[in-house]
């Protein structure tokens, strides 16, 4: 099946309304197709992310625990972040960001999927990967914004995680159920 005939906007007028680290804010009037105006339209710029859905050689799954503050809660998540400008690729960032976040590293990888986040409002795309086979390298080594902690988790537990909603992140939860289905769950 092909995507839809694309129907771009026209942007008729554009300005940052903020530029920070983690928060770019646009606001932008813009025509329809047909004619029609939307003269305050908000797009929120953001780096490519990244994530892995990581397995031990003995079929572990390397998951972390980490507060979100928009939610005030603490959940389970597999490891992710931004893509750096010093990134080689989407894949280095990936394997950057496993190793920084839990010390794991090594084993096969494979892109699993690519997801937008948020099409409606948001700019950018994540990267979903699967690395097998991967061991510990060294000690994590989070960013000072982040308070992670790691786990070894067996495939039940992980798709308990899943049916029982505490996996709250979607962006993490939609590879993990691909990754479930393909593998005959």
């Amino acid at each position: 099946m092909r995507n839809p005939k694309n129907r771009r906007w026209t942007v008729r007028a554009s300005e940052y309304l903020m530029r920070r680290p983690w928060c770019t804010v646009r606001r932008e009037t813009v025509e329809l197709p047909d004619g029609r105006c939307i003269p305050e339209y908000y797009v929120f710029e953001y780096p490519a992310w990244v994530n892995v859905i990581a397995t031990t050689r003995d079929g572990r799954f390397v998951m972390i625990d980490q507060y979100r503050h928009g939610l005030g809660e603490t959940s389970y998540e597999i490891p992710a972040g931004c893509v750096e400008s010093d990134d080689a690729s989407t894949l280095a960032a990936a394997q950057r960001e496993l190793a920084e976040e839990t010390g794991y590293g090594g084993g096969r990888w494979r892109q699993l999927t690519v997801l937008a986040p948020n099409p409606a409002t948001q700019n950018n795309l994540t990267y979903c990967f699967v690395a097998e086979g991967v061991e510990p390298l060294g000690a994590s080594r989070p960013d000072p914004t982040e308070d992670i902690r790691v786990h070894l988790m067996t495939r039940d537990e992980v798709l308990e995680l899943l049916r029982d909603d505490r996996i709250r992140q979607a962006l993490m939860a939609a590879p993990l159920w691909r990754y479930f289905h393909e593998q005959g769950q």
